[in-house]
């Protein structure tokens, strides 16, 4: 690569940040005066530039379309359950973007408060050598339970909604929700990401179960059958 500084930029330029390439205006880099863009594209500093000419900048690719879009028309419009919001602030604050940065915390004070229920029904997996290849657990489905809005807005198109009679209603609870995925974790990660502390949890097991199964269940499994639930809260 070679470094360019002190030139006269095209009214179009072709970028290649951390190998994902754009093409944008110049008047779109200069939008932000003090930023490290308007420094870069109005020859204050150097600029490296790839082996097909493009101005080079070694920063996350992928993050650089909202960067742009920010740029663009000023304001920052986000994928439902985006889950690289610090990561995003991080290359806004690098790009000396401070607006930017300021919306993203405004954002995330501004989010309404709310109670968001977790549970799930399961049982204990057990191998074909009993205890000793047990696998932990196995779930069947996780449940949520709260207003319904604040659940989309969390779980977006995670969430099932099918079996809830009242389906489109608008400012309304409800416990009968479920996600189409059966990993909690990934539960727990996207209410973190939106603000969400767990504030309680609670469980329960049964360790018996002298009716035959129904057909296909372990014996063993549905002995050991359990629920739990976690509340989550945001304020």
């Amino acid at each position: 690569m070679s470094s360019s500084a002190g030139t006269e930029f095209p009214q179009v330029i072709d970028l290649n940040v951390g190998g994902v390439v754009y093409t944008t205006s110049l008047k779109t880099l200069l939008s932000k005066q003090g930023s490290t863009l308007h420094a870069m594209f109005s020859g204050k500093e150097t600029l490296e530039v790839d082996a097909k000419g493009r101005y080079f900048l070694d920063r996350d690719g992928v993050l650089f379309r909202y960067i742009l879009d920010y740029l663009r028309d000023g304001t920052l419009v986000l994928p439902d359950c985006f889950r690289e919001k610090e990561r995003l602030k991080k290359e806004a604050q690098k790009y000396q973007l401070h607006s930017l940065v300021d919306i993203m915390v405004n954002d995330s004070r501004c989010k309404p408060p709310g109670v968001i229920t977790v549970g799930y029904r399961g049982s204990f997996q057990f191998g074909k050598d009993g205890l000793a290849d047990v696998k932990f657990r196995k779930l069947s489905k996780i449940l949520v339970s709260g207003r319904a809005a604040l659940c989309r807005e969390v779980f977006g198109e995670t969430l099932n909604e099918s079996r809830d009679p009242d389906h489109g209603q608008a400012e309304r609870y409800t416990s009968r929700f479920f996600l189409k995925h059966s990993f909690l974790e990934q539960a727990f990660d996207m209410l973190q990401e939106q603000g969400f502390k767990m504030v309680g949890s609670c469980g329960s097991g049964t360790a018996g179960g002298a009716a035959e199964p129904k057909p296909g269940v372990d014996a063993e499994e549905n002995r050991w059958s359990h629920y739990n639930e976690f509340v989550f809260v945001r304020e």
